[in-house]
């Protein structure tokens, strides 16, 4: 029991570190090109290197910094190219949760969906509220899809995908058309319509 308890003991130390450092990169603390001492941040969290190189090896698998083995870590530089795979990811994975919650829901949960997608509505303009807007929808019907496999892969790459995208914004000749597809995917999803509401979700991602 002692061993159990000590092998989940350090699997949430680990993952404290993993979110600390996560979000230190996504708010841009830690930005692209800096380099991180696993050292420096086992001294400030109080635990030992091991978790931090645990958290930093996840990170590194995810993309968001290149380890240099017995030298540093050094955090990435978000490319286009990094943008749209994204994009493109985030447009796929949202998709499946529409598709499998959004029939699901209840019609209260329905009409709350509803609202969240009502305050997509004036974030078109703005970086950092298109994508928190759209992710309290997505994670909201992620965790409604009975899905355990799904809700995995977006926990695991959800750091990426808040940082990837932090400061992605829909472009300025396109803010019409996709202020309708949020009116349409807002009507999809009161209707119970799983199929609409991937489609829609699909375009808002240009996917």
């Amino acid at each position: 029991m002692g061993s159990k308890n000590t092998s989940e003991s350090k699997q949430l130390l680990a993952e404290e570190v993993f979110q600390y450092i996560g979000w230190q990169i996504i708010d841009g603390t830690l930005a692209p090109g800096q380099r991180i001492r696993d050292l420096d941040i086992a001294d400030r969290l109080h635990v030992s290197r091991t978790p931090v190189r645990e958290a930093l090896q996840r990170l590194e698998r995810l993309g968001l910094v290149v380890m240099y083995p017995s030298r540093y870590t050094e955090v990435t530089e978000v490319s286009r190219d990094t943008v749209a795979q994204s994009l493109a990811f985030a447009g796929y994975q949202a998709g499946v949760a529409a598709r499998l919650a959004v029939p699901r829901l209840s019609s209260s949960q329905r009409r709350h969906v509803a609202g969240l997608v009502e305050s997509m509505y004036d974030t078109l303009d703005d970086s950092v509220r298109t994508i928190d807007s759209r992710w309290a929808v997505f994670a909201y019907l992620g965790e409604r899809s009975d899905n355990p496999q799904h809700c995995v892969v977006i926990e695991e790459t959800s750091v990426a995908l808040l940082r990837n995208l932090r400061h992605w914004t829909v472009p300025n000749e396109d803010r019409e058309r996709m202020l309708q597809v949020y009116v349409d995917f807002h009507d999809a999803v009161l209707r119970g319509d799983g199929d609409a509401a991937e489609r829609l979700t699909r375009e808002m991602h240009y996917v």
